[in-house]
């Protein structure tokens, strides 16, 4: 009996401890989310980092990515997306190409620069995780679990600056082993840009071969 006891006890020590690790990992997301709605528009400098030592494969790119609501501006590795909140343009300047499409967010599982910042709003079970020091900033790491066990994706760690509540990085592990991480270098916000630069101008590409998909 005494050891259905103890076993009880420390069952349901385990059980409390987890309710209030996920409980504080979620008051720290709600936190974060709340500060991010409450920008008129956000523009981050990142680096992108990709590896996979079973393939011995690593790479590593700047970027940068200017948000207003669910339109975005992103360039990377010679790459601009453009979402008008309607149309997703892809300019690849080296191919003299752009493929326009339409987008569906119901068809959209992918974390789109317009869902980075507040994606694990859905989707993820989270839990706490350590608390790091770098370069004098507290980071605090929340563990983020697909619900879906049938995702590519198998667990994201979050880094929070417990002091802005804005994203510092994001740890991304996949089944297949690769590993990408996502490191803001600059953050700004609320910054004087021009309607103009979420509105796709045709007459600015005269000589790219256009690719309508839809």
């Amino acid at each position: 009996m005494k050891k259905i006891i103890l076993l009880a006890i420390t069952f349901l020590t385990i059980t409390a401890g987890f309710a209030q690790s996920k409980g504080k990992a979620t008051t720290l997301l709600d936190e974060v989310s709340s500060k991010v709605e409450s920008y008129d528009n956000i523009i981050i400098e990142f680096k992108y980092a990709l590896e996979n030592t079973a393939e011995n494969v690593k790479h590593e790119t700047r970027g940068d990515v200017s948000l207003q609501g669910e339109k975005y501006l992103l360039n990377i590795m010679g790459t601009t997306r453009l979402f008008d909140g309607d149309k997703l343009y892809t300019i690849i300047p080296e191919d003299e190409e752009i493929n326009i499409s339409k987008h569906d967010p119901r068809e959209d599982n992918d974390i789109t620069p317009s869902k980075m910042l507040t994606f694990y709003n859905d989707g993820y079970k989270s839990e706490w995780g350590p608390t790091e020091d770098l370069k004098g900033r507290k980071i605090q790491y929340i563990k983020l679990t697909p619900i879906d066990s049938d995702a590519e994706i198998k667990e994201i760690k979050l880094g929070i600056d417990k002091q802005t509540k804005h994203i510092y990085n994001l740890i991304q592990t996949q089944d297949n082993g690769t590993k990408i991480t996502i490191t803001v270098n600059s953050f700004k916000t609320n910054q004087p840009i021009p309607a103009s630069l979420f509105q796709f101008k045709e007459s600015r590409y005269k000589d790219y071969y256009i690719n309508r998909l839809d």
